[in-house]
């Protein structure tokens, strides 16, 4: 891991209507955060937080209402020409949730992995296409024999690791994780994470580990930024949210870990976070640094009051 920063997002929003005259449904609401080359940053928060979304805004599936995406020291949040399209596409590619939703049941496993080497004309030759296909089966745990078979024939952990062999042929140098593991059983879940682990250290992979289970993540990434109603409420070091967590949800989430012990886990308690508690338009929130690296979500009056205690 270097100090040199692959991508940062700058006040990134994306809002939806739901009509021409209806108020927006803020998704990413004024999301700031960097990853350095080869760190993994874990995205956490529940249900409907915005954490896809922002992952989806980055890699250009979706329009950002505003703010500034910048990757490989280039700005890519605007309209890009065709060169500068195909550059981040094949540099930086996404693994999504559900690998049976996201394979063509129409095509061999041959065709889905190597469809973005011939869209971005990475490898002339049939031939070399193919060498480096099989390179890639070898390297996600699958054999030669599978590039024949269709989608319908693999198990969930069998097509999750197609999907990340599709992710890796381009030779991106940052990968967004959205979910890899969820739809999976939790056995072959540890396979996956392994996977992704030994790619990264061998590769050099910087990932955007999206989840909502802490208990993973805490293992798995270097920095944890966690989500909530469309904000990032808190960005530290792994260690650091896990051991001294600042803002409420953050405690919130961590309370609700539970604890592989009946008799810790009927004494715990768990600290419940106001969904509806919000800031107003003049409540200015903003991450602010309360420690060296460590950022939590605070309003102006928020910090006046941390700041004199």
């Amino acid at each position: 891991m270097t100090d040199e920063r692959i991508l940062e997002v700058k006040h990134l929003c994306k809002f939806f209507y739901a009509g021409k005259h209806s108020a927006p449904m803020k998704a990413v609401n004024d999301v700031s955060f960097h990853i350095n080359r080869g760190e993994t940053l874990g995205l956490v928060g529940e249900s409907g937080c915005g954490k896809t979304t922002t992952g989806r805004t980055v890699i250009r599936l979706y329009q950002p209402t505003s703010g500034e995406v910048w990757f490989n020291g280039k700005r890519i949040d605007g309209k890009l020409n065709a060169e500068e399209a195909r550059a981040v596409t094949s540099k930086m590619q996404m693994v999504f949730q559900d690998p049976v939703a996201s394979l063509n049941p129409r095509m061999t496993v041959e065709e889905i992995i190597c469809e973005g080497v011939k869209i971005n004309n990475l490898y002339p030759s049939r031939e070399e296409r193919r060498k480096q296909m099989y390179r890639m089966l070898d390297m996600v745990g699958l054999t030669r024999e599978h590039a024949t078979r269709y989608p319908h024939e693999f198990s969930g952990g069998q097509r999750q690791r197609i999907c990340i062999a599709r992710a890796l042929i381009t030779q991106p140098d940052m990968i967004i994780a959205d979910e890899p593991i969820s739809a999976l059983d939790v056995s072959i879940q540890a396979q996956i994470l392994n996977i992704l682990s030994d790619l990264r250290k061998e590769l050099g992979l910087t990932i955007l580990f999206i989840a909502h289970d802490l208990s993973v993540v805490k293992y798995f990434s270097n920095r944890v930024a966690v989500m909530n109603a469309g904000r990032i409420v808190e960005l530290s070091s792994s260690r650091e949210i896990y051991d001294a967590p600042m803002h409420d949800y953050t405690k919130s989430l961590l309370s609700a870990i539970p604890v592989p012990d009946p008799r810790v886990e009927k004494k715990r308690k768990r600290i419940s976070y106001d969904r509806r508690q919000d800031y107003g338009p003049d409540d200015h929130p903003q991450l602010r640094e309360v420690r060296p690296e460590h950022f939590v979500l605070m309003s102006d009056s928020e910090w006046e009051a941390y700041q004199k205690a």
